[in-house]
Order: C-alpha cells, then structure tokens, then sequence
C-alpha cells in the first residue's frame, strides 16, 4: 500500500492550462497518445493537432516526437491535451510582431477554398484571392502546395482571424524595381524593353519595372494611322529616352529615333536624272512638295512644274494628285531634293521628235514630198 502511495504521489500534478512537454508513443487513428509523465497517457485528439483541418494523425506528428503541449482537461483517468493551442499562442506572438515590423515570411499553401487561399502558420491564414496576385487569377488550383511571400494585412485575435496578402509583396517589390529604373534612366539613352499594350495615342513599352509611353508620332518615320500597324504586344524593341519625369513616374520614348530616317542614304537609293512617280503632299506660292519616298519630299519649284508660265502651283497641280518628275538634284546632309515636271516634259517631247524623225526615215520620203503637190500649187 504504502509502495502504491508512493508511486502516486511521485506522478506529476497537472491543471487545464499547463504547458507539458511529452513524446508522442502511439498514433490511433482519430488521436495521438503522448507520455507527459502521467498516471495515464495524454491524448491529443485529432482536432487537437493543428488549427488545419486533418485527414490521418500520421500527416502531422510520428512516433518519438517530442511535443510541447498545452492541457485542456485533466481527470483521473483521463488528460486531455491541445498541440494546438500551443502552436496558436506561439504563432499569434510571432504574427503581431511581424504586423508590427511589415516583415516578408514565407509560407505553404495548403488548401484552396471559396474566395481564397488557406495557409498553416501556426493557426489558419487566410489569403483573399483579390490579395493573391496583382492581377485576376481565374483558377487557384495550382497555388496548392506552393510557397508563397506574404504579408499581414489584418489581425484579430478574439475573432481569430489573420488576413495575409502577396500582393502587397508583389506591389512592395514592383515599386522598387520602378525607382531603380526611374533613377537609372538618362535623356538621350538607348533602352531595350517590351510593348505592354497598345492605346490611340501610342504604345506603352516597359522597360523593366516601369512603361514609357511612346507617343503615336513616335513610333515611325512615316505617319501611322494606328499603333498596330508599326508595332504589337509582347514585341521586343530598342526605344530612345526622349524625357525623365521622376516625380510623376513619366517617361517619354521613341521608336523612331533609334531606327535609320526616311532620308538614310538617300543618294544611294535616288539617282539624279532618275524619273520617280510620287504624290503631291503640299502646295506653297512657290512651287509644290511632292513625296517620292515614304517620308521623303522634294520641292518642285513654280519654275519646274511646266512649260508654259503659270501664276500658282494651284493652276496645274492639287494635293494628292500622283504626278512623274525627274530628279534635278539629290542633297542627302541637307534632307533636299530639286525635281522637275517640266524638264520631264522636255524630255517626252525631244523622244517624241526622235521617234517621229526615225519613222520618217524609215519611210524613205519627207514630209516635203507627201504634200509637195499641194505646196506647189500654192505657190502658184
């Protein structure tokens, strides 16, 4: 008897609130029984084990474990114990700190659920899809089981309830990529990037962390009518930095300017004496400018335009009429070319005298001899 005292009185005394440590020395299949030195095993049951739902005991503890453990009944043939609670309070300490300090951790998506994505810190996390991504995710299936960087956006302990965001991760990271680039930009600079999307009034091109925008006049030599037709999205260009406007986050770019103008070896692709067909883009007092190449114009002067005088361009030509002239004089450094309709003119006559002299060659008579006849009896 007095052996039997003994033994009782040389067990540890517990109360519901009790933090134990213990091993864990069997695993049932709805409860974990774990040795914390008292007259009985402790049971862990299975709802006991995580603030996660879970299927089989074996998912979250194995024999030989050793746990720390909070006790939530205690009677003599029975104690009853919560891993976690323990985990809980721990992770509501951890949690509040890094609320306070806006610190980056990372942790497992373990489950997807209506609305949004659940993940074990200690107690259940929920991350609102709106919170997810920067953008709309239509399916969250894949996020299972991966590890994501988050945030707390939103504790509260007596509703139990922790609002996590990656967004703001994402968002955090975005914005110092921004400053990095805006702060490495120079006027004059070359810069490779990639079209963002496409707008009216241009195309949105990021260089990596930030979008300039380059206006529609700036995305070609030639006038564009629309940016699709220069450009499309997800196409790699190289881009000029036109400005820098660090306070708005405003870049201004061009396409154009880093690409050879319409006059780029203008003498090796335009001959003087050469005969082009171009359009009549604008009429002046003094002569007309008519465009031969995309982007390229020459001034026919009043003086060219015809054989016989005229008081206006206007009286022979109008905008957007397709005429032939002949190239007088080619300047490339200069961005100038001199033609003629006129000297064309001359030119069609001359053939056309030559063409009629060779026939009448060919003939073998002259005119004088086809109308001779007549011809004398006038001079009679």
């Amino acid at each position: 008897m007095d052996e039997m005292n003994h033994e009782v009185s040389g067990m540890k005394e517990f109360s519901a609130g009790d933090i134990v440590t213990g091993k864990v020395v069997k695993i049932e299949e709805k409860q974990v029984l774990v040795d914390v030195g008292y007259k009985v095993e402790g049971i862990v049951p299975i709802s006991e084990l995580s603030s996660l739902h879970v299927e089989k005991a074996s998912d979250v503890v194995h024999e030989g474990d050793e746990l720390t453990l909070q006790v939530k009944k205690v009677e003599d043939d029975e104690i009853v114990l919560s891993k976690r609670a323990v985990d809980a309070d721990q992770a509501w300490q951890e949690l509040e700190a890094k609320f306070e300090s806006g610190e980056i951790f990372e942790a497992e998506v373990k489950d997807v659920v209506k609305g949004g994505l659940v993940v074990d810190i200690g107690l259940r996390g929920f991350i609102p899809a709106s919170l997810v991504e920067t953008y709309y995710v239509e399916d969250f299936e894949d996020y299972k089981g991966r590890n994501l960087s988050l945030k707390v956006v939103e504790l509260d302990r007596e509703q139990n309830r922790v609002i996590l965001s990656h967004r703001a991760v994402v968002e955090a990271e975005e914005s110092s990529r921004k400053q990095e680039v805006l702060q490495s930009l120079e006027e004059g600079q070359v810069i490779e990037g990639t079209v963002q999307r496409l707008t009216d009034f241009g195309a949105f091109v990021n260089l990596g962390g930030i979008d300039g925008l380059v206006h529609i006049s700036q995305l070609s030599h030639e006038h564009v009518e629309k940016s699709s037709d220069v450009v499309e999205e997800g196409q790699t260009v190289n881009v000029k930095v036109l400005s820098v406007d660090r306070d708005n986050e405003r870049i201004s770019l061009s396409l154009k300017a880093t690409q050879p103008g319409p006059w780029h070896d203008i003498e090796e692709r335009v001959n003087q004496g050469e005969v082009l067909e171009g359009t009549v883009r604008r009429l002046v007092s003094f002569g007309a400018f008519v465009e031969v190449l995309p982007g390229v114009e020459g001034l026919v002067h009043i003086s060219q335009i015809s054989n016989r005088h005229i008081g206006t361009p206007g009286e022979v030509l109008e905008e957007g009429q397709t005429v032939k002239v002949k190239v007088l004089d080619v300047d490339g450094g200069a961005k100038r070319l001199s033609l003629s309709m006129k000297e064309l003119e001359r030119d069609q006559s001359r053939e056309e005298i030559k063409q009629y002299q060779k026939e009448e060659d060919s003939s073998g008579f002259s005119l004088s001899d086809m109308i001779g006849d007549q011809l004398d009896k006038y001079k009679k």
